[in-house]
């Protein structure tokens, strides 16, 4: 299968984790979970699975590969998933085998255990997953895939507990890092959220009796779902007969919400904490006018994800708005063979400059971030190659300087631009005229903090920016990582 392409160079963008969706209490509940798969589409766009339980026909499933429009809005597919309860994912690895993904890799999982089956989606990634697998294997499990989500089933095979729900909460005691999980018995939805909320997890309510969990508000507003409240940090619902039941499996925590999801992962027209996203990435280019002014002509974003922060920055600055690069919304998979000479020309298969618009002018460019400035450095010469007399970049978060651990695919530490190299020389590096990034401050008084980030006690997980894992990430330290000093030394005291 032709790999997909989320952006002209896949390996110079953080990939979206996952996305999950679950209906209970309505008519073919798969035909929900397939359209609330398709808005979730860019957290996940390498494959995607259904399972759904029907009284009469028992639990069945479908998993594919590639996109949920190709797979999950044939009949003949959505006729062998029937039944009022169904839970789905669609996919990008985080953990596991890298460009070589089995279709056994492909979530949500189940397992049958004696007081029945269940199955299982999750979106994040568990920090303590190697060692859990080693400890399992030994122990007699057998695992089937290669992803980090399939401990959960084998955790909740091990527990002595009487239920399902109860199960859960035992292997969920067990992992560390971040999920947001949801599970279906053959009478109940769950949506359960790790205890610092890394990863989002929202309910919403559809018709009389029917309930949905969802990584994000968009995905309700496809069905028609009204929404009802996000699942806090640490919360595990149970969703049966119309009911929602609410528990504490972790007892009290504080979230560390991804400060991440307001800037790239999620929709801009879905809703985190109270916030819009859109006015929450708006206000980030207004924030970055406020820090790293300059005289130009134009401001253009580097389309999608760097639209709304350059509204916002040519609102605050005065400098015109204008579409300086088009986008080919057409552009799916490569539509030929990937040579290098074809990835090489891959920017402008998805990206055009208007030259009318640009020629002559000093030109900001907003983008939402820098990973390894590879494309950066090709959209730079588009731009001057269409006869701009000035390019300043403009990025609508900080340095992003560290790898994460908890649900996105980011480069080794050595292959992150920021972490290499000074504000400085990733600007002689890029080749522009002036670089500069919103300030951790900036991004978080964006979010809604007036007083910018709370050193002391973070509001939000922005380890990718400052280094402050929230969550020791054990099985990269057992491969040599190596984190800030004092950062093992103040998870060590937390845990004290």
């Amino acid at each position: 299968m032709q790999p997909f392409l989320a952006h002209p160079f896949d390996s110079d963008r953080l990939h979206e984790e996952c996305g999950i969706f679950g209906a209970i209490g309505v008519v073919d509940a798969s035909n929900f979970v397939a359209l609330g798969l398709h808005a979730l589409q860019h957290r996940g766009q390498e494959a995607g699975g259904i399972i759904s339980h029907d009284p009469e026909q028992g639990f069945n499933s479908a998993h594919r590969f590639g996109y949920v429009r190709d797979n999950f809005t044939k009949a003949d597919v959505m006729a062998t998933l029937p039944g009022p309860l169904a839970i789905g994912h669609v996919r990008y690895s985080t953990a596991g085998t890298k460009a070589a993904t089995a279709i056994r890799d492909v979530q949500p999982f189940f397992g049958e255990f004696h007081m029945g089956g269940c199955a299982v989606a999750h979106n994040g990634n568990i920090t303590n997953a190697a060692a859990l697998r080693r400890e399992l294997i030994e122990r007699g499990s057998i695992f089937q895939s290669s992803s980090d989500s399939e401990c959960i089933i084998h955790l909740m095979a091990r527990s002595i507990q009487r239920n399902i729900p109860e199960r859960m909460k035992d292997a969920l005691r067990r992992v560390e890092g971040a999920f947001s999980v949801i599970a279906m018995t053959r009478t109940k939805l769950i949506g359960v959220r790790d205890p610092l909320g890394v990863r989002p997890l929202v309910l919403g309510k559809v018709g009389d009796d029917g309930f949905v969990l969802a990584s994000e508000t968009c995905a309700l507003d496809i069905i028609g779902a009204d929404f009802l409240r996000e699942i806090e940090p640490g919360e595990m619902v149970v969703i049966s007969r119309g009911e929602v039941e609410s528990s504490r499996p972790f007892g009290p925590s504080t979230g560390r919400f991804c400060i991440f999801e307001h800037v790239y992962f999620s929709r801009p027209d879905s809703i985190i904490g109270g916030r819009s996203v859109y006015e929450t990435r708006r206000q980030i280019g207004v924030e970055l006018a406020r820090e790293a002014p300059i005289e130009a002509d134009l401001v253009c974003p580097v389309p999608d994800s760097g639209t709304p922060a350059a509204i916002g920055y040519a609102q605050e600055s005065g400098i015109p708005y204008g579409m300086g690069i088009i986008r080919n919304q057409y552009m799916g998979r490569t539509f030929i063979e990937p040579t290098e000479q074809i990835r090489n020309m891959g920017v402008r298969l998805k990206l055009n400059v208007n030259r009318s618009l640009i020629a002559g002018k000093r030109v900001v460019l907003v983008d939402d971030s820098v990973v390894r400035g590879t494309t950066s450095r090709k959209i730079k010469d588009m731009i001057l190659d269409a006869g701009a007399a000035e390019v300043h970049f403009r990025i609508a978060s900080p340095p992003t300087a560290w790898p994460c651990f908890y649900g996105v695919d980011t480069p080794d530490r050595g292959k992150l631009l920021a972490a290499n190299m000074s504000t400085e020389e990733m600007r002689e590096w890029i080749g522009v005229d002036s670089l500069a990034f919103v300030t951790l401050d900036g991004l978080y008084r964006a979010v809604g903090e007036a007083k910018g980030r709370n050193n002391a006690c973070p509001q939000y997980c922005d380890a990718c920016f400052s280094g402050d894992y929230p969550v020791a990430p054990f099985d990269q330290l057992e491969r040599g990582f190596r984190m800030q000093p004092g950062s093992e030394t103040a998870m060590k005291e937390a845990a004290e």
